[in-house]
């Protein structure tokens, strides 16, 4: 049999403890504030290709020249005063490579192209769209897709010094693109897009970077993702109720959604006084341990449910408890530590968000597996101070009882 260990005795001791953490982290919150990333507040995103160009465009005419490039052809578009508005396109099933490409610009009045690479082949072929389309005497560059050859630590390193950068690789290998992340007011924006490019182009080469797309965020939008999340957050901690009020019993599920709503603010305590980046990352570490938390409670409360249907002979709701407790202590212990190794891992072997994500799991893994025990459990305790014996005698026992 195993030993039944008094959980009971470290209730009051715990809750005073964890109120004064949280009481903590309010102070940190309206002291030092939260440390939102550019998820959460207005900023630039571009997204950027290095590659070296397989061939340069340029235009001496007096006509507006502008080039659309898809996956299947090449529009050149020409209008302006004086000139035969029209759209020429050039089918890439019958233009297969760039020279024979090159060839078809050139008869266009007033375009030249010289050609790097004349044998790639035009499928995989993007502009330098989001600066210019347009055909100038200043050359625009035609990349080739799939020939990056840098990394994300190379684009970071690139940025090194500007403060509040964020870069994410969309894309996997020679196909990568990076997109860059920079919280900035509206009359900064510009400045900023400058200070970026030419840092990319002081690394990587002028002709060698691709801006793909540049958008700017403005705060209407950040706030719509705030509101978005606590929502989200609300109705996630709104449907766990209801879940274990209809599996288990009213204090149950409040008791459970209390060792949620505690893991959260304990998180929020370390993320606020260390001053982590609170990113959409960041976010999603708080739900998944959410869905950590839950899942431990439940496990916990199974038992009791358990005990509180078999234990016919106890006399008081503390030994349940603490039967219930020491059952499943092992379990909940082995849980977390198995998980633990592996996030501590991530922590140890990652960079960037991805270490934020495991450092906020870490702290939250602790939180769920102490909440649960001594938090929820303790707010039972409380409600059930009345317990009578014969609520936890399971009906087929009375019935069988009765029958003798």
């Amino acid at each position: 049999m195993k030993k039944t260990l008094g959980f009971n005795k470290g209730f009051i001791p715990c809750t005073i403890l964890s109120l004064i953490i949280i009481a903590f982290g309010f102070v940190g919150l309206f002291t030092r504030g939260v440390n939102f990333g550019i998820d959460f507040k207005p900023g630039l995103i571009q997204e950027v290709r290095v590659a070296p160009p397989v061939a340069e465009v340029t235009y001496s005419g007096a006509a507006k020249v502008a080039l659309d490039l898809s996956a299947g052809q090449l529009d050149v578009v020409i209008t302006g005063i004086g000139t035969t508005n029209e759209t020429r396109s050039i089918n890439f099933n019958e233009v297969t490579t760039v020279q024979a490409l090159a060839a078809e610009l050139n008869k266009i009045d007033g375009v030249s192209v010289n050609v790097k690479n004349g044998s790639f082949p035009t499928t995989k072929l993007f502009l330098n769209s989001a600066a210019t389309n347009q055909l100038t005497t200043t050359t625009l560059y035609i990349y080739p897709a799939g020939t990056s050859e840098i990394t994300t630590d190379d684009v970071r390193d690139a940025l090194s010094g500007m403060e509040g950068i964020a870069i994410k690789q969309l894309g996997n290998g020679a196909d990568a693109s990076y997109q860059i992340r920079a919280g900035v007011s509206g009359d900064a924006s510009s400045d900023v897009t400058a200070q970026i490019n030419e840092k990319l182009y002081s690394k990587f080469g002028k002709e060698k970077v691709a801006i793909v797309k540049t958008d700017f965020i403005g705060s209407s939008f950040s706030h719509t993702i705030m509101l978005r999340s606590i929502i989200m957050f609300v109705l996630t901690v709104l449907l766990i109720w209801v879940y274990a009020a209809i599996r288990f019993h009213w204090d149950f599920a409040l008791g459970s959604v209390i060792a949620l709503l505690h893991d959260t603010l304990i998180m929020m305590t370390f993320i606020v006084w260390t001053q982590m980046e609170f990113s959409a990352t960041v976010l999603a570490a708080v739900l998944t341990i959410i869905g950590y938390s839950i899942n431990a409670t439940v496990v916990i409360l199974d038992r009791i449910r358990y005990n509180l249907k078999y234990m016919t002979e106890v006399k008081n709701f503390k030994e349940i408890l603490n039967k219930s407790l020491s059952d499943t202590l092992v379990r909940s212990i082995l849980t977390t530590v198995t998980t633990l190794f592996a996030v501590v891992a991530l922590f140890v072997f990652t960079t960037g968000s991805i270490k934020d994500f495991s450092l906020a799991l870490i702290v939250g893994l602790i939180s769920g597996a102490y909440s649960s025990i001594f938090i929820s459990s303790a707010f039972i305790m409380a409600c059930r101070k009345n317990w009578k014996p014969e609520f936890g005698v399971h009906h087929s026992l009375k019935a069988a009882n009765k029958d003798e």
